[in-house]
């Protein structure tokens, strides 16, 4: 005749029968398509421990940037269901939704800082992204960002930061030319997101600046960007204030704006 459970035993069988329920990625995968997978969920998530981080940085990052940027996913996947990203999928769901905000460098000086920040929208663009390749590495592919307004008091120009990502930079103009012409890397900054090094396009000799401060609407001399070893790009600018026929204009040109993935966050 068989033992009757002890009380502990009903408890651990009762919370192990539970936790298989959270557990389980499908399930996961339901619930935050339900929440239209929200990012501040899902890190809150992520952080509960270290069960569900690693449920996260399997599968629940690339489902989230699948869902919120899927053109432009598809188009850095190249096609491939089951390619990897460089630097993985946690580090882009972070820049999709993540704007690093601002600190003094060397060749740019804002008046004060500028803490970074979750973005309710952002609109990649590799329209954009060409802008920012120099002749010589036109042949690459690059996402970028419409630039984040920074309000900078008493200023003439707000602060603008913006970010993107390069398509198979392992195998990039860019990266090749940084390579070859031996440029160093910043010693004091880190990719946001990533943590990885970085180069100062600027250093590099790389910022088309006329193209560039065109496509942002800045100043072409208050300019800088850095991309670091995975391709992720972050940089900034002083954006010039734009007249509201102005504003009508570059709404028009956005319309029409190739691959423009615009993901939502809401809060």
């Amino acid at each position: 005749m068989g033992e009757i459970p002890s009380q502990r035993q009903k408890v651990y069988q009762a919370t192990e029968s539970f936790e298989s329920g959270i557990f389980n990625e499908r399930i996961l995968v339901l619930v935050f398509e339900s929440l239209k997978w929200d990012i501040r969920d899902l890190c809150q998530t992520a952080s509960v421990n270290h069960k569900l981080r690693a449920v996260a940085k399997r599968l629940l990052w690339r489902e989230l940037c699948m869902y919120r940027a899927p053109r432009m996913i598809a188009s850095l996947m190249d096609g491939l269901p089951n390619s990897r990203i460089s630097g993985g999928w946690q580090p882009i769901a972070k820049l999709l939704f993540f704007c690093c905000g601002c600190e003094s460098t060397r060749h740019f000086r804002p008046s004060q800082p500028s803490p970074g920040h979750f973005v309710k929208e952002s609109r990649f663009s590799k329209t954009s992204g060409r802008s920012f390749l120099a002749k010589k590495c036109r042949g690459d592919v690059l996402y970028l960002s419409d630039p984040c307004e920074h309000p900078a008091a008493g200023k003439e120009y707000d602060l603008g930061v913006y970010r993107g990502i390069f398509r198979g930079f392992k195998k990039s103009r860019t990266l090749d030319y940084l390579i070859n012409r031996r440029v160093e890397f910043e010693e004091k900054i880190r990719c946001p997101y990533c943590g990885t090094r970085v180069w100062s396009m600027t250093a590099a000799r790389l910022v088309p600046k006329r193209s560039a401060a065109r496509r942002l609407g800045s100043q072409d001399h208050g300019l800088e960007y850095f991309v670091c070893l995975n391709g992720h790009l972050h940089g900034t600018c002083l954006l010039v204030p734009l007249s509201s026929d102005e504003d009508d204009d570059a709404d028009d040109n956005d319309s029409n704006d190739d691959l423009g993935d615009r993901t939502v966050s809401d809060g």
